[in-house]
């Protein structure tokens, strides 16, 4: 099998900057005022700290729960076959949440699988996936499982999905949403009444300061001064650097400052009156968060744009795309925060990436 291994793919060639897949955007409100020292006496902000969730892998399953203790598993390929199917089995937390399970063909856009086959036993998907009750089939099927095929709507055979290790990961979402013992259990059930399952946490607030306003100039001195600062590759020739102007008078810059392998890293610079500083993170970001040494001392993006409000990163850990980290930030007036976070960090065929953190955006 393989695992993400940031540090190695430096070396290789850079790639496409758009990511098969971007965490969700948050859902705005209202414009966000111009001024945040005023904003923050009318805004709440949680002022969480992140706490992205772990990924726990049990055999050809991978498995992680967010902050607000939804959990979702991914199958992921074997050693000798990279999967035509791969299915993602999510719930989300509480008394009554609710079962989805999604297929994907990562390899192609053939016809959709219609029908799940476990064990013989057949069960409709309609399309790509189904949520309710007859999901919560599906994951009880899962728990023990030998056999899974996909099918289309012919009956033809799609590919196969991997069982062994799905019965140890539905066990960990039961224990990990403290529903182990109780009658929502899909694998360690027991007498007890689903009010006895706590709810879901809430979501933490974060207040946002709008990507609104004309940006700074970028003048030949300011640029060296921040490719200097960032320690950018001499020998990088990228795309000129972006600048986003945000609703406090402030200006974001992303400076394309080296590649490799599949990713380019954008050094994060805040301008105010013709001066820029690095700016400041709540949470590790880019390749920061894997771990690698992207060997930009400021805090930096991967394949970073900017797109309804919010900076997104993904890096990317092959060029299939199918491990990584995607993550998403908002500025709130002193540093950006960190809003969302998928991971997938196993390299074997599945980029269908599993939310590890979430916050609510907020908008005044």
């Amino acid at each position: 099998m393989k695992r993400v291994a940031f540090a190695a793919v430096l070396g290789l060639a850079a790639c496409s900057r758009q990511p098969a897949e971007t965490p969700p955007s948050p859902t705005p409100t209202a414009a966000v005022s111009a001024s945040p020292a005023a904003a923050a006496t009318t805004i709440s902000d949680d002022r969480a700290v992140p706490k992205p969730g772990e990924q726990k892998t049990f055999r050809d399953w991978t498995v992680a729960c967010d902050n607000v203790a939804r959990c979702a598993m991914a199958s992921l390929g074997t050693d000798a076959d990279f999967p035509a199917v791969t299915m993602q089995v999510a719930r989300a937390a509480g008394p009554d949440g609710a079962v989805e399970v999604a297929l994907d063909m990562p390899q192609g856009d053939g016809d959709a699988p219609a029908t799940l086959r476990i064990d013989g036993r057949a069960f409709a998907v309609g399309g790509n996936g189904l949520s309710g009750a007859p999901a919560a089939a599906i994951a009880r099927a899962l728990a023990n499982a030998t056999t899974i095929e996909a099918l289309d709507k012919s009956g033809k055979r799609l590919g196969t999905i991997s069982a062994a290790g799905a019965s140890a990961a539905l066990r960990y979402i039961d224990a990990q949403q403290r529903r182990a013992g109780t009658v929502t259990a899909l694998v360690a059930g027991g007498d007890k009444p689903a009010a006895a399952v706590p709810a879901a946490p809430p979501a933490p607030r974060v207040r946002a300061v709008a990507f609104a306003g004309t940006p700074a100039t970028l003048t030949p001195t300011l640029l060296a001064t921040m490719r200097r600062t960032a320690a950018c590759d001499p020998t990088f020739s990228g795309p000129e650097p972006r600048a986003h102007g945000l609703a406090d008078g402030a200006t974001l810059v992303m400076l394309p400052c080296s590649a490799g392998a599949y990713n380019e890293i954008d050094a994060l610079f805040i301008v105010r009156d013709g001066t820029a500083t690095p700016a400041k993170t709540d949470a590790p970001a880019g390749f920061e968060e894997t771990g690698a040494d992207s060997q930009t001392p400021v805090h930096s993006v991967i394949n970073g744009d900017v797109d309804g409000g919010v900076l997104r990163s993904y890096a990317k850990g092959r060029g299939l795309g199918d491990c990584g980290v995607m993550q998403s930030f908002v500025w709130d007036g002193t540093q950006l925060r960190l809003t969302g976070q998928r991971s997938m960090g196993e390299c074997r065929g599945n980029p269908d990436y599993l939310p590890v953190w979430q916050a609510r955006v907020v908008r005044g």
